[in-house]
């Protein structure tokens, strides 16, 4: 079974896409900066490439948001663009997102302990323009050859979670634009369980020589992208009230040539 049809992912990524900073960290210490991930991946994005992303969206733009999840982040780009599409593999993810999309908020449980947990309601961003998103469900290696180009494709923690990365790679240059921009945002946690370990973009030693994501990225990108922009980026996912995942994302901008 794809671990994002659970009911507990599911109910962990409403609360890490739409949870206040309260409701995600209750103490007064920890890593606040972590916090509001899904935005954050687009903005930071936004002040990198000045100009290209105007507020109230230009008409006829569109954007890719792919391994959307439940669509904080195709919701934070609907104040940029005039169309935004979200893809993700979980049918639940699509379904949620969708739900939120048409009714604007959506109940959901945050787990405190053991079997206790607590009610919350996601609510969609008053910032967001819902009437310019759609979401579906599909595979980020198996996309339609009829799907695109964007202005804009956006895809956060995504690649490290695919059984082909490179196939994505393969595909980017007719998924983007001339002059259109990509974000790549990946924590690089290359596993087994999700990714066959020849099929890796990093994190492997080959022919005596380490390589690691970032420099597998250059390789692969350059000849139809040039790197405008990269970072460091922490997010932080609650799973109880006293367990959390701390990690660091590194965040690419990238520019089609």
């Amino acid at each position: 079974m794809n671990p994002y049809e659970s009911e507990k992912l599911l109910h962990e990524y409403l609360l890490f896409h739409y949870g206040g900073p309260e409701e995600i960290l209750e103490f007064d210490f920890g890593p606040v900066s972590a916090l509001h991930f899904a935005v954050r991946t687009v903005s930071e994005s936004a002040s990198r490439l000045p100009g290209f992303f105007q507020e109230g969206g230009e008409p006829e733009t569109q954007a890719l948001d792919l391994g959307c999840a439940v669509g904080r982040s195709s919701f934070e780009l609907s104040r940029y663009f005039a169309q935004v599409l979200g893809i993700d593999f979980s049918q639940a993810f699509v379904k949620a997102a969708e739900a939120l999309r048409t009714r604007r908020e959506l109940p959901y449980q945050k787990l405190e302990e053991g079997e206790i947990t607590s009610p919350l309601v996601a609510r969609l961003p008053e910032t967001a323009h819902p009437e310019r998103v759609r979401f579906q469900q599909g595979d980020a290696c198996k996309l339609p050859d009829d799907l695109g180009p964007f202005d804009l494709v956006h895809g956060a923690n995504l690649l490290c979670r695919l059984p082909e990365p490179q196939a994505l790679l393969d595909r980017l240059p007719t998924l983007v634009k001339k002059g259109g921009a990509l974000i790549l945002a990946t924590p690089a946690t290359w596993l087994e369980d999700y990714t066959p370990k020849d099929r890796w973009l990093g994190g492997r030693v080959v022919e005596g020589q380490a390589r690691t994501t970032l420099e597998s990225l250059l390789r692969l990108l350059s000849p139809h992208f040039r790197l405008r922009h990269y970072q460091d980026l922490p997010f932080l996912i609650r799973e109880t009230r006293r367990k959390f995942q701390w990690t660091v994302s590194q965040l690419s901008v990238w520019q089609r040539v």
